[in-house]
């Protein structure tokens, strides 16, 4: 299953958030054996998002849009899937009578907000969805997503990103598998054998340099659970191989998952 991956945000393009849903999203759906083969962050404008779904669902199997849900004016995103699609948005009844509830369970456990500003909850527009699709609502947050053909749309917010995934989780299975060992050698002394391991078996090589104490890694992957085992029993022959159990634990990729203060979630 080949899938694309669109963030949707301002803040992102900013620098003012960092884009923690890309990676989490293509790490679940590689381990599920998908392949991610495009990622993208956009505005929030509506004709650059309908735009760039219109055209990734001719290439892939399906298209990931994360963020640009809500109340707010700049959350626009359901509304550029259904322009995408050729779809009217339509309120959800179902869907409605959900974040009904969930507005009133919020005032009792928030009387000091309610008491305090006057919340303006649209529950008719935070309801629209392309018509046909299958809305997505967990208790992670307000906002729902939507699954539509070929399409599915997750809040950006990650904590509610990732409970919503776990809803269709399962239509990401794949045939995609990998494996991966470490080696101490260079990046720069491992072209040869790289290349060699490419033309012997029909597999993709990616080579990850090292940093500091942490040796550098080599995935492979294939389609063929054989090919890449034999691919790999070929480069522990032609590689100084270091065992996983010889590794230390680092904090690799720590830079990657530093959040906004001020926004804790991450988006």
């Amino acid at each position: 299953m080949q899938v694309a991956i669109l963030t949707v945000g301002d803040e992102l393009l900013a620098g003012d958030t960092v884009n923690t849903n890309a990676a989490w999203l293509a790490e679940k759906i590689h381990d599920r054996g998908g392949s991610v083969r495009r990622i993208m962050t956009v505005p929030d404008e509506a004709e650059i998002i309908a735009h760039r779904v219109r055209e990734w669902r001719e290439t892939f199997d399906a298209v990931i849009v994360t963020g640009g849900l809500g109340g707010t004016p700049d959350d626009v995103t359901m509304d550029a899937v259904s322009m995408a699609l050729d779809r009217n948005a339509v309120v959800d009844a179902q869907t409605r009578e959900r974040l009904e509830e969930k507005a009133r369970q919020f005032a009792a456990d928030n009387p000091e907000l309610t008491d305090e500003y006057d919340l303006e909850l649209d529950l008719d527009e935070a309801a629209e969805l392309p018509a046909g699709g299958q809305p997505l609502v967990t208790d992670a947050g307000w906002a729902p997503g939507c699954a539509v053909e070929d399409v599915y749309v997750f809040p950006g917010i990650p904590r509610e990103m990732k409970a919503m995934f776990e809803l269709v989780a399962d239509e990401f299975d794949g045939a995609v598998v990998s494996e991966t060992i470490h080696t101490p050698a260079p990046e720069g002394a491992l072209g040869s054998v790289l290349s060699a391991v490419r033309e012997r078996f029909d597999v993709a090589v990616g080579s990850y340099p090292g940093r500091g104490d942490t040796p550098g890694r080599l995935k492979v992957t294939s389609t063929d659970a054989e090919e890449v085992s034999a691919a790999v029993a070929w480069l522990r022959n032609n590689v100084e191989i270091v065992v996983a159990e010889e590794i230390e634990p680092t904090e690799s990729g720590r830079e990657n998952s530093s959040v906004d203060v001020a926004n804790p979630d991450g988006q």
